[in-house]
């Protein structure tokens, strides 16, 4: 699991209770049932308006995905595919097939099957970017909607608190009750900023950076396996897929070491 949401999470609500705190106000002031309800209940149901039923599911399925998936390591795909040109070289493409069943990754699997049976290049390379692209398309929606929804929050806050603030024009002849219920107005105003800034946009930042990482991971295997299924020299095409990755990407090691480790394993 990646511990950057948790954390920036609990730093963001932990600066709330700070200040509310810090202020010499009480928490509890801030949960308050029918705001709570209106600005999420609301929320959620124009999200829902504003899509189809199979988009809203979708995209609450991705959301454990955003909070327990891990960044994909680069290193690890080149180490993979490295292997793999390697096994080619020496036993021939058809060995390749014995590692698709036994590959985790879906989309490696379905790759090195389909060079094990003989698929030419340029359809299978089709085939995989029909496959990144639909990914990509897939994730894009799924971002949009949380998007969607730190769109509405804010708005449907103010709702909130024009209509409390009726309730408050109401009770004039009752000055000692206006501090409380005017205070209490605002809450609705208050959850409306909370969850579109930290929840519904993070989620939605999240899930579009996750599949920017996961689309590259799949650009780099594709390019990969095309290469594997032309004969490419090892060490070249290590060379090659590291120069498509971003150095800060491997962890604790530049490209420089990297490409010396897979030459003295070599």
């Amino acid at each position: 699991m990646d511990p950057s949401i948790v954390i920036g999470l609990v730093l963001a609500f932990g600066s709330v209770v700070a200040i509310v705190t810090m202020e010499g106000a009480s928490v509890t002031a801030l949960l308050l049932p029918p705001p709570m309800i209106l600005v999420f209940g609301a929320t959620l149901a124009v999200g829902l308006a504003g899509n189809t039923l199979k988009d809203t599911f979708q995209a609450f399925k991705a959301m454990p995905k955003a909070l327990m998936c891990k960044a994909p390591k680069p290193q690890e795909s080149i180490d993979r595919i490295i292997a793999l040109a390697e096994k080619a070289r020496a036993e021939g493409l058809l060995s390749l097939e014995s590692e698709a069943t036994d590959a985790k990754d879906p989309f490696l699997a379905r790759a090195l099957q389909n060079v094990a049976d003989g698929t030419d290049g340029e359809e299978l390379r089709i085939m995989m970017e029909d496959e990144i692209g639909t990914r990509s398309r897939a994730d894009q929606a799924n971002a949009r909607f949380f998007a969607a929804l730190g769109g509405y929050a804010p708005t449907i806050g103010i709702i909130g608190t024009v209509v409390s603030l009726t309730h408050v024009l109401e009770n004039l002849s009752d000055p000692t009750s206006l501090g409380p219920m005017i205070a209490s107005a605002f809450v609705a105003t208050l959850w409306g900023l909370l969850s579109a800034n930290f929840i519904w946009l993070p989620f939605s930042s999240r899930i579009a950076r996750l599949s920017e990482l996961e689309i590259e991971r799949m650009t780099l295997v594709m390019e990969g396996i095309l290469a594997v299924q032309e004969g490419a020299q090892p060490m070249l095409l290590a060379d090659r897929l590291r120069a498509m990755v971003p150095d800060h990407h491997f962890k604790g090691k530049g490209k420089a070491d990297a490409k010396e480790n897979v030459r003295a394993a070599a």
